[in-house]
């Protein structure tokens, strides 16, 4: 158990039966009424950011995390297989779990699995990754780097929009936090 006087950000929490992450916190004492400790939370599996109050000295189940580097070797329908790059031991989760983690993500690309209390919680993808266009219109003759921008399916079936005079083979990185776009790497 942790008490809301030992609280760390980064520290991960069990709040109403959920994993939660503390994004920062401030201990407040008005000058009437009881003190509170103001808090910014992150849900682990959801990563939805919440606001919250609470007492000062309630007491939270502390949840252990931890984050391992893992190789994607391939997924089916219904799982994901992982290789430790450790131990070499293979993992399977269930497609669900994944979500859409993976759309950017290629056979023996490293990925993190973050563990929440011994159960595997979320599949992080590389912050940025390099793919090649797979599929996209042709360029026309006059298209600029300033020009606008047009839709490209990339290998892994992601779709993204990169500028106009990007072809089909050419590898571009692509921001997987937001998935866009960053720069064409070669052509």
């Amino acid at each position: 158990m942790v008490s809301t006087n030992d609280f760390k950000n980064g520290m991960s929490i069990e709040v109403d039966g959920q994993a939660f992450t503390i994004v920062e916190f401030q201990h407040v004492k008005p000058g009437k009424g009881g003190a509170f400790v103001r808090t910014r939370i992150k849900n682990i599996s959801t990563g939805a950011v919440l606001d919250r109050t609470f007492r000062a000295g309630e007491k939270f189940r502390r949840v252990r995390t931890e984050s391992k580097k893992m190789l994607y070797l391939y997924s089916t329908p219904d799982e994901v297989v992982l290789m430790d790059n450790d131990t070499y031991e293979q993992t399977s989760l269930p497609v669900t779990l994944v979500g859409d983690s993976l759309k950017f993500v290629k056979e023996n690309m490293d990925v993190e699995l973050l563990v929440v209390d011994g159960n595997p919680a979320e599949l992080l993808p590389p912050t940025f990754v390099e793919l090649a266009i797979a599929d996209t219109q042709p360029g026309v003759k006059g298209d600029t780097v300033s020009g606008g921008s047009k839709p490209a399916t990339l290998e892994t079936g992601a779709v993204v929009n990169v500028p106009l005079f990007l072809k089909v083979g050419d590898v571009v990185k692509v921001d997987t936090r937001t998935g866009e776009y960053v720069e064409r790497v070669s052509g």
